[in-house]
């Protein structure tokens, strides 16, 4: 198999991939994010934004399989991306709180002049938190890095009442997308399994 480069410097992602003997390198791209505008639709804003990441990876290594990803959460009109304060994560986990909201996950994979790409989507509905609450579990995550203001996995069991879809999508990478979209260069994800 060609190098396979993962473009995200996640530790999610990282994870999600870990858990397949497929060897791979994690390199950051560059691609500014923060010049893709949203117009509206989520799938396509985070495809769009997945597919720049991967396209400047390819510069650096032309010859290699490019798995890259963008994470956004949806909510009445409105995207949440990573905040930048404590009190944007706060606002912002603070309108999802008791409401169902979208999670969209676009992925990008490029090998050989060709980009196949492809969105998921995973709705979550939080439980009804108070100020404290809320603030209580940012006091205990890296809210930082997070699209919302808030993970999936560990404790976030007490935020989370029910999910609809990809457990690994709300994390940052589902695997059925990264599978099908792997077995489009020939790879299958099943004969990687620990």
């Amino acid at each position: 198999m060609d190098r396979l480069i993962l473009g995200s410097q996640s530790p999610r992602r990282k994870e999600i991939l870990s858990y397949f003997n497929l060897p791979f390198e994690q390199h950051t791209s560059f691609f500014d994010e923060e010049a893709v505008p949203f117009k509206g639709d989520p799938q396509q804003y985070v495809c769009t934004i997945a597919s720049g990441k991967s396209e400047a990876l390819a510069h650096l290594f032309p010859d290699a399989i490019i798995l890259t990803a963008d994470t956004t959460v949806y909510l009445d009109g409105e995207i949440y991306n990573k905040p930048s304060t404590e009190e944007e994560a706060f606002q912002s986990l603070s309108k999802l709180v008791g409401k169902w909201h979208h999670v969209y996950s676009g992925v990008s994979l490029r090998y050989k002049n060709q980009e196949y790409r492809e969105s998921e989507e995973t709705k979550v509905l939080f439980n009804a938190l108070n100020p404290e609450q809320i603030r209580h579990y940012h006091s205990k995550i890296h809210w930082a890095d997070k699209a919302g203001s808030y993970a999936i996995q560990m404790g976030a069991g007490l935020i989370v009442n029910k999910i609809d879809g990809c457990y690994y999508n709300v994390m940052g990478l589902p695997i059925n997308t990264v599978r099908r979209l792997l077995n489009k260069i020939g790879i299958e994800l099943w004969d990687y399994v620990k």
